[in-house]
């Protein structure tokens, strides 16, 4: 696809500035309606999705071009999707599919985010987000008794994906996650310093290249490995491996499992046994790409025909993602599951829920705006007397972390493995 393929959205757009709120049927709080970080911070119509299909149609045209003020509205932006489901429920146009590919072509243009481009130039040299040593990339797992899928087989790979390989505050977490699998019995391994970044943070960049680039490898890698099912503590690298490389035509030939899947089917074989109380009052944060973005990608080939000269309709009939098929319930249930546990919701939640602020690059180039997104979401955990927030994916426990320690919240973050391994 590319940005011309969505001038017709564009058209149709109305400018109803939906896209701004969650939809009005999850509406529960008047203080947590905003669906969208981007013009809850910046109050400006331009970094709306709405805006961006005006932004994007203006481009194509050749009415306005390139200027530090399109640029910032396009890349201060997590691409969460939340204005995604909002749009789809009033219309079917894809605001999301249009605004990747319009960074797609400002990065093909030479109009990349200086920040990202570092970042990507990092990946590039060292296969990893972080912009560190790639001979590094294995240390998380220094001392465990796991396998090396570089020199013997086993049936599951574990992929710690590059924030946890990382990042040492959260290798606690990573190392726990593949403690859990092994302690199971499970015949697990890992990739160590040969495994790859997934490629999904540079394609929300704008970088398509890098996406191609890393599902291929990491298609092939994978099938030398001969394993049969991949398990991955991310969300990102979940999204990725399940979403965005079937829509670019490389989908994995294996069974891919966010870490909560394998944990809850375990949990159910009765190989996790979940018997000591964590009296705890918790609020589940959903991830944008275990959520709504991890919803499977829906391939449809046809031809858009106009009827009476102006309606345009699909022929055949397009199916739509709207974000209600992602892994929400999981999650819950094994939360629910622990003993001594009480879990409360916030009022954004599912499809609807608030993005941490750290995806689409927000991060690595605008972390001011990324802790801002994350205190708005502490405040609605506190609102609902929650003592904890507790999510399923490293970037969004890394921002929650970074945020209380720029606000001096009160209130303590988790991964739900760390949950698991308490109640054990």
């Amino acid at each position: 696809m590319a940005l011309e393929d969505y001038e017709h959205d564009s058209l149709r757009c109305t400018r109803c500035s939906y896209c701004k709120w969650i939809p009005w049927e999850s509406m529960r709080h008047p203080d947590f309606m905003q669906g969208c970080p981007s013009v809850g911070r910046y109050d400006w119509h331009a970094y709306a999705a709405g805006g961006k299909f005006n932004m994007a149609l203006s481009l194509m045209k050749g009415r306005i071009d390139y200027t530090d003020a399109f640029l910032d509205a396009v890349y201060r932006c997590q691409m969460d999707g939340s204005c995604d489901v909002s749009c789809k429920s009033v219309q079917d146009i894809e605001p999301l599919q249009s605004m990747q590919e319009l960074r797609i072509k400002c990065v093909q243009d030479g109009q990349g985010n200086p920040a990202h481009m570092l970042t990507v130039e990092g990946l590039k040299k060292e296969d990893n987000m972080m912009q560190r040593l790639k001979a590094d990339r294995g240390k998380w797992a220094e001392g465990l008794p796991v396998k090396d899928l570089t020199k013997e087989k086993a049936k599951v790979v574990y992929h710690a994906g590059c924030k946890y390989a990382f990042d040492e505050e959260l290798w606690p977490t990573v190392r726990g996650g593949l403690t859990l699998l092994m302690k199971a019995g499970i015949d697990v391994g890992i990739m160590g310093r040969d495994e790859a970044c997934c490629g999904g943070r540079a394609y929300e960049m704008g970088y398509l290249g890098e996406l191609i680039k890393y599902a291929e490898h990491n298609k092939e890698t994978f099938k030398t490995a001969g394993v049969e099912t991949l398990v991955t503590p991310c969300s990102d690298g979940y999204q990725t491996f399940k979403v965005l490389y079937d829509k670019i035509g490389q989908k994995l030939d294996i069974e891919v499992l966010h870490i909560t899947e394998y944990i809850h089917r375990l949990i159910k074989e009765g190989k996790i046994k979940l018997t000591k109380k964590v009296p705890l009052t918790v609020t589940y944060h959903d991830p944008c790409h275990l959520g709504r973005l991890a919803e499977p990608w829906i391939h449809w080939k046809g031809k858009e025909v106009k009827v009476l000269g102006q309606m345009i309709v699909h022929d055949p009939p397009k199916k739509y993602r709207r974000g209600a098929n992602g892994v929400y319930d999981i999650p819950r249930d094994i939360l629910r599951s622990i003993p001594g546990l009480k879990l409360v919701e916030m009022y954004r939640i599912r499809e609807s829920a608030w993005c941490c602020g750290a995806g689409g690059g927000v991060k690595d180039a605008y972390p001011d705006f990324a802790i801002w997104t994350g205190a708005e979401r502490l405040k609605e955990a506190k609102a609902v007397g929650a003592k904890a927030i507790v999510s399923t994916c490293p970037w969004c426990t890394r921002n929650f972390m970074d945020t209380v320690k720029e606000t001096a919240e009160k209130i303590e973050v988790y991964d739900i493995i760390e949950l698991v391994q308490k109640a054990i």
